[in-house]
């Protein structure tokens, strides 16, 4: 239960979307992805609510991409990372640098908080295109775990591409 309660965090409810052969399609989005390479992780549908997310149990990982769409908001990088936060106590920016992600600038962020009093690990990657915004989480057990998860969730990004 607590595994679900951390993963519901960063999913943001919109209506219901469509993956197939490495496309994910919803009413306001459509990009390619393909899943998190490795043993263990497996996906996870959580109801009303859009995109993808996959969870390890091994590692104690949870790793979700959404994307939305509002032109009319241009919120910046950051705002939308502290959004990203809500909900985790005790946060500690470890690193934060803007990274290339689809042809646009991006935020990475890593963090060290706690959810629930439980220690948790974070990399979250946030970036605005053609008036949407997608954002990546990743989160697992500190060291070792989250590592190892991070080269998952490195995968991941380095496979995202929006599509017209």
């Amino acid at each position: 239960m607590r595994r679900a309660a951390w993963l519901l965090v960063f999913v943001a409810a919109c209506g219901a979307g469509h993956y197939a052969t490495g496309v994910y399609e919803d009413d306001e989005v459509r990009y390619r992805i393909t899943p998190p390479p490795g043993e263990g992780w497996r996906p996870v549908e959580v109801e009303r609510h859009n995109d993808l997310a996959w969870v390890n149990d091994r590692l104690g990982a949870a790793l979700q991409v959404n994307g939305s769409c509002n032109p009319s908001l241009d919120i910046p990088l950051r705002a939308l990372t502290n959004h990203l936060l809500i909900g985790f106590t005790e946060r500690a920016i470890d690193a934060q640098e803007l990274i290339a992600l689809d042809g646009r600038e991006a935020l990475r962020t890593q963090v060290r908080a706690k959810l629930d009093g439980v220690p948790r690990q974070l990399e979250l990657v946030v970036l605005k295109k053609d008036g949407c915004v997608y954002d990546f989480a990743l989160v697992a057990r500190p060291g070792a775990p989250f590592r190892q998860a991070q080269t998952a969730f490195r995968a991941v990004l380095d496979h995202f591409g929006t599509l017209p």
